[in-house]
């Protein structure tokens, strides 16, 4: 192991530790620091996750797309890579996001499920992201795949402002701004920095993965040798 190779694997690990640290510190927060919601009661915590899950599957959404378009510009692979990574862990955040908010939608509207405006936009951001995936596994040509990825992802960028307008644009039953006890709203903004940075820790991980996969592939291509 070379000495880049040392530092870079310390400074994953010194990452990691200190995201551990900040869950730690959320869930002490949201489950003893954060009071008790005086109507919903400890099933509103579940609020916390669902809207830091909800931030970062549209961090990924951008960050898929904005990668995307510098793939298209520079024809650089390491940024198609870079766009699968954020997609990865986008659909990841957007599948909880569905997930959390279906919880806390049947205590607060005694649904499962309503086609809602603000849902029904984050449903079609999840579609989009699993058929991102579909496409890139039906295309073998890795430029081709790369490209019409590029644009799929591009698109995906125009449900965004729908789903962050979407409580003001249309009616629904999703609040616009919650009203929060000054102490939620900490917690709250601890949790979004506590995902964030796990967020990123995760897409940086993924896209070395993908990194080391390309090299892989390559030394198979020169040596004709298929592990």
């Amino acid at each position: 192991m070379n000495r880049n190779t040392s530092v870079r694997t310390i400074g994953a690990w010194a990452v990691g530790l200190a995201v551990a640290a900040l869950f730690a510190l959320t869930g002490w927060m949201v489950f003893v620091f954060a009071p008790r919601e005086a109507t919903m009661g400890d099933v509103q915590r579940i609020v916390y996750l669902h809207i830091s899950v909800a931030w970062c599957s549209l961090a990924g959404a951008v960050a898929m797309g904005l990668t995307a378009a510098a793939y298209l510009i520079r024809r650089n692979p390491a940024w198609d890579r870079w766009s699968q990574a954020a997609a990865e862990i986008g659909w990841l955040c957007a599948t909880l996001t569905l997930v959390t908010g279906s919880l806390w939608a049947h205590k607060a509207w005694n649904t499962w499920w309503t086609w809602e405006p603000r849902l029904t936009a984050m449903l079609v951001l999840w579609v989009v992201l699993g058929g991102y995936f579909l496409l890139r596994s039906s295309i073998e040509d890795v430029q081709r795949r790369a490209r019409l990825s590029a644009v799929l992802a591009i698109l995906a960028l125009a449900d965004i402002p729908m789903i962050i307008m979407a409580t003001r644009w249309f009616r629904g039953m999703h609040p616009v701004t919650p009203q929060m006890d000054p102490r939620m709203r900490v917690v709250l903004l601890t949790s979004l920095v506590t995902f964030t940075a796990l967020f990123v820790l995760l897409t940086v991980l993924r896209k070395r993965q993908l990194d080391l996969a390309a090299r892989v592939a390559s030394l198979e291509q020169k040596t004709g040798i298929v592990t």
